[in-house]
């Protein structure tokens, strides 16, 4: 299970220019032994605020500042709550949707969706956005621009025509990903103030395991995650011979990321090049010139037991062991009963709009039965 926690830490890479963003990962599962067959996290700025589980049934706030949200919206738990906890049932029911479709029995199997917004506080910008995948692979996703989903499979296409066919449902998600989900990001935003807009300047470690190895540049410590690091030569940024880590988060709060330089011949003037850190608030570049003697050597085992360690722990911790890991989507530079196996339909996968309860995310209503699918789970 550690594995698939990274495949969800390699997705939270995010550039010094990034904007704010609220995130939800629903994930659900069939088949995965000890762990819950549905997750829900809850991201600002890549910091876990909400977790919830089908073990638990109950929402757990990740940050103190959450309690003041609660103090000042005393029916906020009971609201989320209940959005997640019919969204797990929609979930379960899905997947066996989804297998039917696919042609599946048994085997381990996994639905997700994401959804979310990000703001620009610079240019006021903000984009929205809704994806769902199964096993891992994209399935559909909602266009804003047009109203439209994308289908990214055949079996996707009956979900597809039946969304599209529902305007009034898809301009509420226009609104919500538009207006309602920045409104609760600047919300969360001002809650958590002292600790999601602090900036703290990293420790940066230049590390070579042995003189034929990569120059790893180590950057640890620092905050937000809005961060990039990599290396220049001449004041120039490098494309060729390096390899780009992502931002991990750290125990404590904190995160980090490496960069790698491999430099073909080690004869050149190292003192042309330079690993660069640059921090989302912070005007100044931290710049950390290459020179021999500064670097570690014979370090870079430890350090990636570190990182492991760090990695696994901050996941583990901070994330709750989600199931949000198996979210593999391509990079991109990105109180009903449940429903009967006999008769449930399509059209209720989206909430709508005069019966949504007023909170930070819709009800994450998800059915993707149809008369082609027979109404069986």
């Amino acid at each position: 299970m550690i594995h698939l926690v990274f495949l969800f830490l390699l997705e939270i890479h995010t550039a010094a220019a990034a904007p704010h963003s609220l995130r939800y990962f629903y994930t659900g599962s069939s088949g995965v032994q000890n762990f819950p067959e549905f997750v829900v996290v809850v991201l600002v700025d890549d910091v876990q605020i909400l977790h919830y589980d089908s073990n638990s049934r109950r929402v757990e706030l990740k940050q103190d500042w959450m309690k003041q949200v609660i103090a000042d919206d005393p029916s906020y738990l009971e609201r989320e709550t209940g959005n997640f906890f019919r969204a797990q049932q929609e979930f379960k029911n899905t997947i066996g949707v989804l297998k039917q479709r696919f042609n599946q029995t048994g085997g381990v199997h996994t639905y997700q969706r994401m959804y979310g917004c990000e703001w620009d506080d610079e240019t006021g910008e903000v984009r929205g956005y809704c994806q769902c995948a199964y096993d891992g692979e994209d399935f559909i996703a909602l266009d804003l621009k047009t109203l439209t989903w994308i289908a990214a499979t055949p079996q996707a296409v009956i979900t597809k025509h039946m969304w599209d066919s529902d305007e009034g449902r898809n301009k509420y998600w226009q609104y919500y990903h538009t207006q309602e989900c920045p409104q609760w990001l600047k919300k969360y935003l001002n809650y958590g103030k002292s600790r999601l807009l602090r900036t703290e300047l990293p420790r940066v470690a230049l590390l070579q395991k042995k003189p034929t190895s990569p120059i790893v540049c180590h950057a640890t410590g620092f905050f937000p995650a809005r961060a990039m690091l990599f290396w220049t030569k001449d004041g120039e940024e490098l494309h060729e011979d390096v390899d780009m880590g992502e931002v991990l988060p750290n125990p404590d709060g904190t995160f980090q990321m490496r960069a790698e330089l491999r430099l073909s011949d080690p004869s050149v003037d190292w003192g042309r090049y330079s690993c660069v850190f640059q921090l989302a608030g912070v005007m100044e570049d931290k710049v950390t010139l290459l020179r021999k003697e500064d670097i570690w050597p014979n370090r870079e085992p430890d350090l990636n037991l570190g990182l492991i360690v760090g990695a696994v722990v901050a996941a583990v911790v901070a994330l709750g062991l989600m199931v949000a890991g198996f979210f593999v989507y391509r990079r991109r530079r990105t109180g009903k009963a449940p429903p009967s196996s006999n008769n449930t339909s399509e059209e209720n996968l989206l909430p709508k709009p005069d019966t949504h309860p007023p909170a930070p995310a819709p009800s994450a209503s998800d059915r993707l039965v149809s008369p082609q699918d027979g109404g069986q789970e």
